[in-house]
């Protein structure tokens, strides 16, 4: 449960029709808070750009289901986190239209853990499911919580495979958490609960299955996560968009190779072909992520950077973060006094943020205020 004295505004603002988090974040930049959003004038969010729909719906929010959602909360196992709370993931954050609520059953804090994504096919080989269970079963083991959609196929393997290690892992889904999807796996959800994990949803309680929700569910298994490892994946498949997009948030993507006769193994070659990394075992993940989950664990437990961390910079990074005032930065004006690549940029910001050097923040970034 969250005491955030913000949320029901948020929960309005996720109950507005046809309006995406994008839309909602970049209201924002016109208003000091979303409570402010709400109880601004017409005159107020014409001048922000608000279309005349989207005003209609701004004074008539969705009370009732605001209230249910809250009531929901109250439940034992029951949270919201809004996109302004300090137990937001701070890895997610920093995608470019992270979800500004989450719905979580299970443990909360488990989103703060170092997290690696395992994604394929909902229809893999018996070969696919093999590795996906042993490779999430050596992470685990490893430390990572195993992060995946909970879906047939190498999605349930995963998840299956780090409980087997009675390791951590978090399922994210595609539908509101009052709707198991698909309803097979209701006794996965429920174990992946009863061993400190957790099951997570931006969608409202109600939504069911929906095929243009399961490529937004994507984009937060990648954000929630240090790196993407792909098992088996088709040419055109949700995986591939996973792992974009993961390349895109800076993260780290390695794929298994198969069969060049295997249609299931083509987007594997692929992403390899475009720069994944191809990995054997778990121990070449482990080996190549090691430092990067330190780093993360690190930032989770001690949020304030140390001044020891910046007299270690490289002068590269030491230049980047001297871009980055204690007032909002933005990502483009980043860019374009660094000179660097995007890429280079998210990578290093990353990093930075990791070792809580620099914050996330809608707009952009800020630095953190060394103890």
């Amino acid at each position: 449960m969250t005491t955030n004295k913000h949320l029901p505004y948020w929960l309005a603002a996720l109950h507005l029709p046809n309006v995406g988090p994008r839309t909602v974040m970049r209201w924002l930049t016109h208003f000091p808070d979303i409570e402010t959003l709400f109880r601004s004038s017409p005159d107020d969010w014409l001048a922000a750009g608000i279309q005349a729909k989207h005003i209609t719906s701004l004074q008539q929010p969705d009370w009732k289901s605001v209230e249910q959602a809250i009531t929901w909360s109250q439940q034992a196992g029951h949270t919201i986190l809004t996109i302004e709370d300090e137990d937001y993931p701070p890895l997610l954050k920093e995608i470019t239209d992270p979800p500004f609520i989450l719905f979580i059953r299970g443990n909360s804090q488990v989103l703060s853990h170092a997290q690696l994504a395992i994604v394929g096919s909902r229809h893999a080989t018996p070969y696919g499911i093999k590795n996906a269970e042993s490779f999430a079963q050596h992470l685990a083991q490893g430390g990572f919580a195993i992060t995946s959609g909970l879906a047939l196929g190498i999605d349930g393997a995963s998840h299956r495979g780090a409980l087997s290690a009675k390791g951590l892992t978090i399922g994210v889904s595609g539908t509101g958490l009052n709707h198991i999807y698909p309803a097979t796996h209701r006794s996965l959800v429920e174990d992946i609960i009863h061993h400190n994990g957790a099951v997570i949803s931006e969608f409202p309680l109600a939504v069911k299955a929906h095929p243009s929700n399961f490529p937004r569910r994507n984009r937060i298994i990648g954000g929630l996560s240090i790196g993407v490892l792909v098992v088996e994946a088709a040419l055109k498949s949700g995986s591939l968009i996973t792992a974009r997009l993961a390349l895109e948030q800076g993260r780290e993507v390695f794929a298994i190779p198969g069969s060049i006769h295997q249609p299931l193994a083509r987007g594997c070659h692929h992403l390899i072909k475009q720069g994944a990394k191809l990995v054997e075992s778990a121990d070449d993940m482990l080996e190549e992520l090691g430092a990067l989950q330190t780093v993360a664990t690190q930032a989770a437990s001690a949020p304030a950077v140390q001044s020891s961390f910046l007299d270690r910079l490289t002068p590269e990074y030491r230049q980047l973060y001297d871009h980055i005032g204690h007032e909002i930065t933005s990502l483009d004006v980043i860019l374009l006094r660094s000179g660097l690549t995007a890429g280079a940029v998210s990578s290093m910001l990353l990093t930075l943020e990791l070792q809580g050097a620099i914050q996330s923040v809608p707009g952009g970034y800020v630095r953190v205020e060394t103890n």
